[in-house]
């Protein structure tokens, strides 16, 4: 299927059948996920100063649908398929992160040859639940991730000091990692010191509680050798990425500022040691001006495509 790039929040492909498909394989044919991950071609590899483009889509699975006023924009799941599928159509998208449900259909739609490819692993720590931080690992398992010849799981690593299932979420994303390591698979942590107001989670975004959530999350496990940070460009990212050796990917978040803003602040955290690229999901697959297409080749050309040897 060929999308036409979108002038406003909605597509100008509104056919509501047009992913009927997809429930009639699911109902015929389940097998047909497995098969498409076992015939897809995978991504050429990572390599040192070669910066790479993850595009995310795991906000659904743990109910968190708003952006920016609006509490249910990613509700929609047939525009979430078409903004995804904008999105991974430019070549230098180089993957997607995603849970098991929105994973499952891009392979079925043939959207992830020659990506890479990452599962979210805990989706259990449902925004607004009483127990959020328990977030507990109810998506991709490792051996998943393995079978669907995946490059690696990523985990919501939230350390709420004053919350006792912190601990639990820790030993949780400590064994993920081993079990990922074992199989040679990367483990994406994404950190934050968390905390609670008025009943609601909130995480905390100076510049310190970052580099104590990087210092936490960067121990968990056995081995750290396959393990990468994710992180949020914050003030003085210099010092934040002083915390780590680890590859460290940004994140977007849902965005304060306008578009500009956020894209200038990305350019600025990529030039500095140890950063590999983004992991970005609302911020351009629901841009204001409802152009992914255009929002998504900005970021592109944030990124470095040159290897050290050539630099």
């Amino acid at each position: 299927m060929t999308l036409t790039p979108m002038a406003s929040n909605r597509t100008l492909d509104d056919d509501p059948r047009r992913y009927e498909h997809l429930s009639t394989i699911r109902l015929e044919d389940p097998e047909a996920v497995a098969r498409a991950a076992k015939s897809r071609r995978r991504h050429p590899g990572l390599k040192s100063g070669r910066q790479n483009f993850i595009v995310a889509a795991d906000h659904p699975a743990r109910g968190a649908l708003a952006v920016g006023a609006d509490p249910v924009a990613m509700a929609d799941r047939r525009q979430l398929l078409d903004r995804l599928q904008i999105a991974l159509a430019n070549p230098a998208v180089d993957g997607v992160l995603a849970s098991p449900d929105i994973m499952d259909d891009l392979l079925l739609l043939g959207a992830l040859d020659g990506k890479l490819v990452f599962g979210s692993m805990n989706r259990g720590g449902l925004a607004g639940l009483v127990n959020e931080i328990d977030d507990r690992f109810t998506g991709h398992t490792a051996a998943a991730l393995a079978a669907l010849g995946a490059d690696g799981g990523k985990m919501l690593t939230r350390i709420c000091l004053g919350d006792p299932d912190t601990v639990a979420t820790l030993e949780a994303t400590a064994h993920a990692i081993d079990s990922l390591a074992e199989r040679k698979l990367i483990a994406m942590v994404e950190p934050f010191l968390s905390v609670r107001e008025n009943g609601r989670v909130r995480n905390d975004l100076s510049t310190n509680a970052v580099i104590k959530s990087i210092a936490i999350a960067e121990g968990l496990g056995s081995t750290s050798a396959y393990t990468w940070m994710k992180l949020p460009v914050v003030a003085e990212m210099e010092r934040v990425m002083a915390a780590t050796t680890m590859p460290t990917v940004l994140l977007g978040g849902d965005p304060d500022g306008t578009q500009d803003e956020v894209f200038a602040t990305w350019e600025a955290a990529l030039a500095l040691p140890g950063v590999q690229g983004l992991t970005v999901g609302r911020t351009l697959l629901y841009p204001a001006d409802g152009d992914v297409a255009g929002a998504v080749a900005t970021a592109a050309s944030l990124l470095r495509h040159t290897t050290e040897a050539s630099e």
